[in-house]
């Protein structure tokens, strides 16, 4: 890095200086000159797709399984409004995503006519992503273009979001001026600093509470993930002694199979012992959870605030009064230093899951099956991670056990369909590790094609498509059933023809020996699994039957 560069060339050298290795985009002409010049042999791997949407899920993948910043570059206007939907995903469930793209240039501006792909306005995509990022430029300055970079990256960095900046095509090779602090940037990035006499009277103000309680439990959000505090999440349950609880964004935050581990809490819908232990808790230790209706059962809160303590980005809420200014990791940090009484509860793990009948492997397999023969594959393994779909998938993904320090990933709050098969493309380029992926047909048909890119990204997804013919989860409370059909693909051809493996199975047996045959092959697999159009797992209908009555539909 240099005093002086090419603005396309020092966004390079910044990326690689932040530790970035992989970028994902789709070229387009307002965007040409930048995307050739990442493509430079500079130890930036560029990762293309098919469509812009799923280049934005494959980047979520990438940063929700890695905990890394993730790229992407495309094109203005058709290119950067197709993103939009997958950034505002990130910006919901807190990724950090760099959004870069393209843009027409000084003297195409200045002729006072349309620029094809534009919207209402030239500046209208930069407005968009202003609200579904935390932190937007439109670099026209050569004099300040390197700090509004560095300013963009260090807040997506900081809060964990989406962050956006846009590059005329004009100016990419524009020298601009370089901060010496740049020029000697060492690559880390610069947190969020808590106040730190307030940390403490908060840490010693919770340990006091925890000392009281008779049957605390310890309920665990997704800040924990995204702000890498498994470690010391797991050490201050150990210390306590309590059952520990995730929501449903959160899944896969902590161990599944940790013996203080008891499930997923879904207000309401959850387990009834599950539901039983929240209840009677005295106090209840909630870390990083965000509130939301999926995580929240589609119910109000039902903890009291009395014996409530919340620790959320930069605040931590003690029943009615709050601390600001405390940054959840500093706060579990200076909680681990404190006194902390030990329960030693002996806690069981719940799902939903009920008890198989007799001679069920060779009936025709329903969601339930499903999850029993993904729990049997996974049993054992800590080389594979599951990443499961919108719509029953992600509830019936509430059931799936992974094991060890195994990545379990879901849009759990945000729920955009598409999500899954994108995003197990970017979390294997970002980790190494064999995606299994629960998907219907419905997303599938939305992004599913993506798979056919895996083969020359040398990448291998074991996808169990979900077959129902239509939109299930929707079933149970529409009375024009026709609105909810889809064609029924040749999948298993498709596979075959896109260079993967492909599978039909309709019972358990089926399934496993599917899923036998995947785990021995070299390429991805895309196993159909018939399900009846009526079926869905147990907590899909309980969440169902709670909107349905909600929305005064299905009664």
């Amino acid at each position: 890095m240099k005093s002086q560069m090419k603005l396309g060339d020092f966004l390079i050298a910044y990326l690689k200086k932040a530790g970035v290795s992989h970028l994902f985009g789709i070229p387009g002409d307002l965007v040409i000159k930048l995307f050739l010049n990442f493509g430079k042999p500079r130890g930036l791997k560029v990762i293309t797709l098919s469509h812009e949407p799923g280049v934005g899920f494959a980047a979520d993948g990438y940063a929700r399984s890695t905990g890394r910043m993730g790229v992407v570059c495309v094109t203005y206007g058709a290119g950067g409004h197709n993103m939009v939907n997958p950034i505002a995903g990130s910006f919901s469930e807190k990724l950090p995503i760099l959004v870069i793209s393209g843009g027409p240039g000084e003297e195409e501006r200045k002729l006072g006519v349309l620029i094809h792909h534009q919207a209402k306005e030239i500046e209208s995509q930069y407005h968009i992503y202003k609200e579904v990022t935390c932190a937007a430029a439109v670099l026209s300055d050569n004099r300040c273009a390197a700090d509004e970079i560095d300013e963009v990256v260090q807040t997506i960095m900081r809060e964990r979001r989406p962050g956006y900046i846009e590059i005329h095509r004009d100016r990419v090779d524009r020298l601009i001026t370089v901060p010496n602090r740049l020029v000697k940037w060492d690559g880390h990035f610069l947190f969020s600093h808590s106040d730190k006499g307030k940390v403490v009277e908060a840490a010693r103000d919770v340990s006091s509470r925890l000392q009281k309680a008779k049957r605390p439990i310890l309920h665990i959000g997704i800040e924990v993930n995204r702000f890498g505090l498994g470690k010391e999440t797991i050490r201050l349950a150990e210390a306590l002694g309590v059952p520990v609880l995730t929501n449903v964004l959160a899944k896969g935050a902590f161990p599944m199979d940790h013996p203080l581990s008891m499930g997923v809490y879904v207000g309401p819908l959850s387990h009834p012992a599950i539901k039983k232990r929240v209840d009677q808790a005295d106090l209840v230790l909630s870390l990083g959870t965000l509130l939301t209706d999926i995580d929240l059962g589609n119910n109000p809160p039902t903890i009291p605030r009395e014996k409530s303590i919340w620790a959320v980005e930069h605040r931590v809420h003690v029943s009615f009064h709050t601390y600001t200014h405390v940054h959840i990791t500093d706060f579990i940090q200076t909680l681990l230093q404190l006194p902390l009484l030990s329960h030693r509860e002996k806690v069981t793990y719940y799902d939903n899951l009920p008890e198989p009948s007799r001679g069920y492997e060779n009936e025709p397999i329903d969601m339930v099956g499903v999850v029993r023969e993904v729990n049997r594959f996974l049993e054992g393994r800590d080389d594979l991670m599951v990443i499961t779909e919108s719509g029953d998938a992600l509830f019936a993904g509430l059931d799936i056990k992974v094991g060890g320090s195994g990545i379990y990933m879901a849009q759990g709050y945000y729920s955009s369909m598409g999500f899954a098969v994108p995003g197990a493309i970017g979390a294997q380029i970002g980790t190494g590790l064999r995606p299994l992926v629960l998907c219907g047909d419905g997303a599938f048909q939305m992004t599913g094609q993506e798979i056919a890119q895996a083969p020359r990204h040398r990448l291998t997804p074991i996808v169990i498509l979900l077959n129902n013919k239509g939109w299930g989860i929707f079933r149970p409370i529409a009375e024009q059933q026709e609105l909810l059909s889809l064609p029924n693909w040749p999948y298993v051809d498709m596979a075959r023809l896109w260079g993967g493996a492909g599978f039909a199975v309709q019972t358990a047996v089926e399934l496993r020996e599917a899923l036998a045959k995947a785990d021995q092959t070299s390429s991805f697999v895309i196993i159909e699994v018939t399900i009846q159009p009526g079926d869905l797992s147990p907590m899909a209908q309980r969440y169902i039957e709670s909107s349905g009555k909600k929305a005064g539909m299905g009664e």
